[in-house]
């Protein structure tokens, strides 16, 4: 039984004609089910874990970037496959996953070509992270596998950790796409801040390295961005899940 999760931004009007588009394709391939309307303070996990009960096989997220991290940095491991719909702008996990926007999505999902997938946990909240974890320019010790140790010093730095959603660099180039959801580590990309230009900061190139764990610690708080998530820290750990996640992609997928 497939479970459809809709994000609460496709009530929107503009969307009407796409939703209805694919909840036809969907009963065309006789995959169409359950729809439930995630409201705000929704809790995607008990969500989830109530439909698995009742006999869910593969819960469907609709919507963006922002529906799949608020899913499944709460219900990740909840033992189940997940597929995804995109619908609208702010899509950049649908094509790392080789997943077209809109009606077309339809077809990916009906084929149930599955993956296991690396999926990130962090300490802070104790959830998981699916898309990238970012701490902006800040100063603060980055030690990772219990080996290796990076300082801010003088200039602050920027932490980027890649999962599902590529970090993007430079505005042109195709090698700015390092993307391994399947090798067992998180891809970490730490770029130090050169000098403050006129209207934004000036980076000096990132330095790109895989981890299995790191700890991210400062006298002072930093900022945390996680799937959506921001809270304050002054240390977290962040780390490879032992469990991975069941995902229904496309043949076009990046990995």
């Amino acid at each position: 039984m497939y479970i459809y999760l809709y994000d609460n931004f496709l009530k929107e009007k503009k969307f009407d004609a796409t939703v209805k588009a694919m909840e036809t394709r969907l009963t065309d391939f006789g995959i169409a089910g359950k729809i439930i309307r995630l409201q705000a303070m929704a809790n995607p996990e008990s969500i989830v874990e109530d439909e698995i009960k009742r006999g869910a096989a593969t819960i469907v997220m609709v919507g963006n970037d922002a529906t799949f991290g608020h899913i499944l940095s709460r219900a990740a491991t909840c033992g189940t496959s997940f597929g995804f719909l995109p619908v609208g702008a702010n899509n950049s996990i649908a094509s790392v996953l080789g997943i077209p926007v809109g009606v077309a999505a339809c077809e990916v999902l009906s084929r149930r070509r599955k993956l296991k997938l690396d999926i990130g946990w962090i300490s802070n909240r104790n959830r998981f992270f699916i898309s990238q974890l970012h701490i902006p320019p800040s100063h603060f010790t980055v030690v990772y596998d219990e080996k290796f140790q990076v300082s801010s010093l003088g200039n602050k730095m920027e932490l980027v950790v890649c999962n599902l959603q590529p970090f993007i660099w430079r505005e042109k180039g195709k090698d700015d796409l390092v993307i391994h959801p399947q090798d067992g580590k998180l891809e970490a990309f730490l770029r130090p801040v050169a000098r403050r230009g006129l209207w934004r900061d000036i980076f000096e190139e990132p330095s790109i390295f895989p981890f299995e764990e790191m700890t991210v610690s400062s006298a002072s708080p930093f900022p945390v961005e996680a799937d959506g998530n921001v809270t304050k820290e002054k240390k977290i750990t962040i780390k490879l899940a032992k469990k991975r996640i069941e995902m229904i992609v496309g043949k076009e997928r990046k990995f």
